[in-house]
């Protein structure tokens, strides 16, 4: 019973945002049509962006197929979703009990604090959960300590990541109503801050002129299409046909399956930005009732998804820079001792999307690509530190992948050691 209300209702995001939804309409004394259809529309959007999300990384996966068989890479795929399975085998009833209780202390600092955020990321909590079980359990804390420690980063994590993005959410979104809960957030916050730097003057990349003849381009379903087909294509190519058709397309011709993917990846793209729209339309007016009854003031922190319908040329910016970035930290990390970070795409695309925004929001066009740049460097380097941190699972070909999980996980992993 623990487990089912842990991990298969808590720890499943559409079911924790239409909780939260479903509170705060009853709180709000709402009639039961209205309770009904707000739940329903609220999970029925989150997984519509969920299936959008599954969409882009099935042909991001493939892309990596493609990309490390070209360029002969091995290394380290940083893979939030796959490290976080195999911390579950070994630290399953940990992971839960810290995350269950660390949610109970995000809501009790909401409400004694001025950080008046509900995180509702469920699944990064869980990751959150999993790496702080791993590196607390690999120093040498156990049982009830393990969990009290784990909960209260936890819980003070899930009121801080969004507060410190807050100004510039805020300015993406044109309103206070929600905030961004996801561990990337301090590579955000880089963005942010690079965009403000080298940005001074620059037009925000959403006002770029288009030429009449390159009008189809301001679609940016079309324009995202486009981008992934030339880089499909070229992978494919150098990859070969007889490999692709092998291997990866079952038979498919090469340049036609490059052309499917990359289409399917934009496809992908535009069914989350439908899953967003719709969950915002929900959550922020349910919320009320929670915001009023439980936590004056609450916010929902949401997926970092939430903010892409309001930049959509920043987010392939933001891709493509924080790609170029992980490309190059390939070649730097063994210069300076470290492991080979293969650039994981799922990770570039959706945390290298997001520095793009609010790159482009504080520093315009230039914002959006040194921004997004310098956010590409942090998610190479950190994983490769922190894995000597993660004991055995640090033999694992992979490693948690956004900001948070490497300085949360170096930052403890150090203290730790500092301290035995």
């Amino acid at each position: 019973m623990l487990q089912f209300i842990m991990m298969d209702v808590l720890g499943t995001p559409a079911i924790l945002v239409g909780l939260f939804s479903l509170l705060g309409l009853i709180l709000q004394k709402k009639a039961l049509s209205d309770v009904i259809s707000g739940t329903l529309k609220t999970v029925m959007g989150f997984v519509i962006l969920i299936a959008g999300a599954k969409l882009i990384a099935t042909t991001l996966n493939i892309f990596s197929q493609l990309f490390e068989h070209s360029f002969n890479m091995q290394g380290v795929v940083p893979n939030n979703d796959v490290i976080a399975a195999l911390a579950q085998d070994n630290f399953g009833t940990e992971t839960a009990m810290i995350m269950v209780f660390g949610m109970a202390v995000n809501i009790i600092l909401a409400r004694i604090t001025p950080l008046k955020y509900i995180f509702l990321t469920g699944h990064h909590t869980l990751y959150m959960a999993a790496l702080l079980a791993v590196i607390l359990s690999t120093g040498g804390i156990h049982g009830a300590g393990l969990i009290i420690i784990g909960s209260l980063i936890l819980g003070t994590l899930m009121v801080v990541s969004p507060a410190i993005l807050q100004p510039f959410t805020r300015k993406i979104t044109n309103s206070d109503d929600l905030a961004l809960g996801h561990f990337g957030s301090t590579g955000y916050l880089l963005a942010a801050l690079v965009g403000k730097v080298v940005g001074k003057g620059s037009p925000s990349i959403e006002e770029l002129k288009v030429p009449k003849t390159l009008n189809f381009l301001r679609d940016s379903s079309v324009a995202i299409s486009l981008t992934m087909m030339i880089l499909f294509i070229v992978l494919v190519i150098i990859a070969g046909k007889e490999f692709t058709e092998t291997q990866v397309s079952s038979g498919q011709n090469y340049i036609v399956f490059a052309i499917i993917q990359s289409i399917t990846f934009a496809a992908g793209v535009y069914i989350i930005l439908a899953g967003v729209r719709m969950v915002i339309s929900e959550i922020v007016p349910a919320f009320k009732g929670i915001a009023d009854k439980l936590v004056k003031d609450a916010k929902p922190a949401l997926d970092c998804p939430t903010v892409f319908p309001f930049a959509p040329n920043a987010v392939i910016i933001g891709f493509l820079s924080s790609f170029l970035a992980g490309l190059i930290s390939m070649f730097l990390c063994p210069l300076f001792g470290l492991s080979v970070i293969v650039p994981g795409l799922v990770p570039h695309f959706f945390c290298g999307a997001t520095a793009g925004v609010y790159g482009n929001i504080t520093g315009g066009r230039r914002g959006a690509v040194i921004g997004a740049f310098a956010q590409g460097l942090l998610i190479s380097f950190l994983p490769a530190i922190l894995l000597p941190l993660m004991g055995e699972l640090g033999f694992a070909s992979t490693t948690f992948g956004d900001a948070d999980f490497g300085i949360v996980g170096i930052i403890l992993g150090k203290t730790i050691a500092f301290f035995h």
